[in-house]
């Protein structure tokens, strides 16, 4: 069946995460590219997990995977939270399922039981390290076994995993949607364990199997899985089974460009304040819009700058514009969606995200207020918690300022000090304090003083807000109210007559 045959469809796609780790970059992107692929057909996305590694499992780790989809916006149409008339959708509850298609690979010739201890696949490791052999094999020992007498092994009990019988001659066509025909001689493939002593499948079996009983059309996953490509193609033709369309997905390097991205990275990354990880990346403050602009055009031929929300993206989205070039991690460019996300929020909505910064600081907020101070500083937040570095002044019952901020650029303490109280002498006079009001006499005194804007209005936004940069001053003196910043005023001018 062709490319455009499928497209008449609707597509089936899936992320398999193993629940044995944080939810990163690539898990992410993967899940994007699947969902929008999805929704453009009118289809289903699919969440399973690969979960037979025990040893490594994490607790919370599916939790954590299933609140990161919902929180980009992309939640799954089947999951084990939301049921599915394919489940389950773990597989260590498939166990069953693995055993009975392991059999029948056994049963048609493509796999058979290997009863080498661990100890002789050890040895056998070291003696092909030693010989410096191009690669390290399996060398077919148990493949060489009657099938009858293997049989009789296994109903006795011994113990064994399931191989697949890889083709020694000839070679293997596998097509990839982005990299055309991949073709690898089948001496180099090694007869790959399908089923461990343990009963549970290994990724070549389980994902093989998942994929064609949950009938899914499309695999986007990592181009981590080139190599091993060759081996899922035989044993999905070994079925006899359609292929889905393969999309391996380009690798992420490093901010560097050197080197691939791997989950170690990710310390470094955060001590920019940066993650590769996405529920790190909800904390620092960085909203799903903007993460996901930025995770969709790593790896997909549009501009790179493209600003695009989760409906354009899906408007305009293409297996066919993916790329498999790599694609380097750039923070840069996270920051610059995020702010430029946060600035097509509509107000009451931007409002709502950044209160809990507020909050979780302990400091009391007034919603009318917050919503009057959301547009002043909208423009200058990267992500939401830096509403705390610019705006946390309106809603504490004092400002500390450091008193050295007081004294302006070419004037002295003593000088600073009148200025202080010129101004204060004037914002008391006033009937209230609104923009309207405030600006015209503040700025005649300015004129008629022979002072700059910047050596008056400078002292009064450190005694106001407690700091050098901050919104708008007329506006924020507005919203503040009249009696908190005279008391500020006042506080300062004690200030700078205490140095």
């Amino acid at each position: 069946m062709g490319v455009e045959d499928f497209r008449l469809k609707p597509a089936r796609t899936r992320i398999a995460p193993s629940p044995t780790g944080r939810f990163h970059l690539g898990n992410a992107r993967n899940a994007l590219f699947d969902y929008l692929l999805a929704r453009k057909t009118g289809g289903q996305f699919i969440l399973r997990f690969e979960d037979t590694d025990r040893n490594r499992y994490v607790p919370g780790s599916e939790e954590e995977i299933a609140r990161v989809l919902d929180w980009m916006g992309i939640t799954p149409d089947e999951s084990p939270f939301h049921g599915g008339q394919y489940g389950p959708y773990r597989q260590t509850e498939r166990r069953d399922i693995y055993h009975q298609h392991a059999q029948i690979l056994v049963d048609k010739g493509h796999a058979y039981p290997c009863f080498c201890s661990p100890e002789r696949l050890e040895k056998m490791r070291k003696e092909q390290e030693a010989q410096k052999l191009d690669r390290v094999q399996y060398d077919g020992l148990c493949r060489k076994i009657d099938p009858d007498d293997a049989a009789r092994r296994v109903a006795n009990g011994e113990s064994h995993v399931i191989r697949f019988k890889m083709p020694k001659e000839g070679t293997t066509t596998a097509h990839d949607h982005l990299r055309g025909d991949i073709l690898t001689e089948n001496k180099y493939m090694d007869d790959y364990v399908l089923l461990r002593s343990n009963g549970l499948p290994t990724y070549h079996l389980g994902a093989m199997v998942d994929d064609h009983e949950m009938k899914i059309t499309h695999v986007l996953r990592s181009a981590e899985w080139l190599p091993t490509f060759p081996l899922h193609v035989q044993i999905v033709r070994a079925f006899g089974w359609d292929e889905p369309v393969w999309v391996h997905l380009s690798v992420f390097l490093k901010p560097s460009g050197k080197g691939k991205m791997s989950k170690r990275d990710s310390a470094a990354a955060m001590k920019d304040g940066y993650s590769i990880f996405l529920d790190d990346l909800r904390s620092l403050g960085y909203i799903p819009e903007g993460v996901l602009n930025w995770i969709a055009l790593m790896g997909w031929g549009v501009a790179e700058d493209e600003l695009m929300t989760l409906d354009q993206m899906l408007e305009r989205f293409s297996i066919d514009t993916l790329t498999p070039s790599p694609a380097a991690i750039n923070f840069q460019k996270l920051d610059h969606f995020n702010g430029a996300h946060i600035r097509l929020l509509a107000i009451e909505d931007l409002a709502g995200r950044i209160k809990p910064y507020f909050t979780g600081a302990g400091l009391e907020v007034q919603n009318d207020a917050l919503l009057k101070i959301t547009p002043l500083i909208r423009e200058r937040l990267v992500t939401l918690d830096d509403c705390l570095a610019f705006a946390s002044f309106f809603f504490k019952d004092e400002v500390k300022p450091n008193p050295e901020d007081l004294i302006a650029q070419g004037l002295d303490v003593r000088q600073s000090a009148e200025i202080a109280k010129k101004v204060y002498e004037i914002l008391s006079s006033l009937p209230d304090i609104s923009h309207q009001i405030v600006e015209p006499p503040l700025r005649s005194y300015v004129e008629s003083s022979g002072l700059s804007a910047n050596q008056v209005f400078g002292i009064l936004r450190v005694a106001v807000t407690g700091q050098k940069v901050s919104p708008p001053l007329f506006e924020s003196m507005e919203i503040i109210g009249r009696e908190k910043v005279l008391q500020r005023l006042k506080m300062a001018i004690e200030l700078l007559e205490k140095i």
